[in-house]
């Protein structure tokens, strides 16, 4: 492998008009650095990006840390592929870097992506808190923003959707069909849009004066054989059950399954809705109900102002997003419909 001092003797030059002319830095003169190009296309040099880095200060890479509890399913895919596109837009590249499992890993997911000289970090915390973040946001340069979480002290720095709000429309909307016995799958209760789920079922269930049941609610874990097993639960409770809202649809899917396996019809004798739109939900038998986070909408969102922060621009303070209620044939009227 070539060195830049092998690209200089080449071109006729010292070392440190190579470095400049790699870094951007100071002047040279537009032969020189054709000779310089030249030279280097004719070495096969391949500069050490993270020395150019350290040396510029500068890499157009912008960092994301997800935990690895989130690669599988629609719902990631439509994070990455929506973060990819939008930098590409912008000149940019995305390093994507595992959160692992614990606020320990979050914390040295970060780092890591901050010692390649990354010009910006996304978070999508798992493990960290909100005063966690608050405190790395201060205590580094680079522009820091946090997805799917409100913070405290830098509120222009997070971006998030209202999921206690979306599970209070669902819990609504199938109370308004005529469903009081409504049964809840919860997500894994460690992820803080599992909590904010169920409280949205609960406050929803309790401004209409129905009465929170807890042999109802039934734990998942965002698979859909764990909504295989919620419905095995609910059915050995022996509970009086007119639809269920499950936190996501990947549950949904298992649980209409089990349920189709167990000869009770969707949506005739029990509702079906769930969360996150997959792709899939409007060719299952029935279409699939759905809450739709607005993912696309707030990836977006976050590398704009990446983009602005980097560029010293406005940031706007509004940064709660809402979810859309996707109607299709999995949820019917239900025996207190009016």
């Amino acid at each position: 492998m070539s060195t830049m001092l092998e690209v200089a003797q080449k071109a006729g030059v010292s070392k440190a008009t190579v470095s400049r002319v790699l870094s951007g830095k100071g002047y040279v003169s537009e032969a020189t650095k054709d000779q310089v190009y030249k030279a280097i296309e004719e070495a096969g040099y391949r500069p050490n990006l993270l020395a150019r880095n350290l040396a510029t200060n500068k890499s157009e890479c912008i960092g994301l840390v997800v935990t690895n509890t989130l690669y599988n399913g629609s719902y990631f895919s439509e994070i990455l592929s929506q973060a990819a596109k939008k930098l590409e837009d912008n000149g940019r590249q995305l390093i994507l870097v595992d959160g692992k499992h614990s606020a320990q890993e979050e914390r040295e997911a970060i780092q890591f992506l901050l010692d390649l000289r990354c010009d910006a970090v996304i978070i999508y915390p798992r493990f960290l808190t909100i005063d966690e973040m608050d405190e790395i946001i201060d205590q580094h340069k680079q522009p820091i923003m946090v997805v799917n979480r409100k913070l405290r002290k830098h509120q222009s720095h997070c971006i998030c959707c209202d999921h206690k709000g979306s599970s209070f429309l669902a819990t609504k909307y199938l109370i308004e069909r005529g469903h009081n016995d409504i049964a809840f799958i919860t997500g894994a209760l460690d992820s803080p849009t599992a909590i904010e789920r169920l409280a949205g079922y609960k406050d929803a269930l309790n401004q209409y004066h129905i009465g929170v049941n807890e042999a109802l609610i039934v734990q998942g874990k965002w698979t859909p054989d764990s909504g295989v097993s919620a419905v095995e639960a609910l059915l050995a409770r022996q509970q009086k059950v007119s639809a269920i809202l499950a936190s996501n649809d990947e549950m949904a899917v298992g649980a209409m399954k089990k349920l189709s396996d167990m000869g009770i019809s969707v949506p005739h004798e029990i509702s079906l809705l769930g969360f996150d739109n997959i792709p899939t939900a409007p060719y299952l038998t029935p279409a699939l109900s759905s809450i739709k986070d607005p993912v696309s909408d707030m990836i977006s969102e976050v590398i704009s102002r990446l983009i602005s922060m980097l560029d010293g621009g406005y940031l706007s303070r509004d940064n709660i997003f809402t979810s859309q209620l996707l109607e299709r044939n999995s949820v019917s009227d239900g025996p207190f419909k009016s």
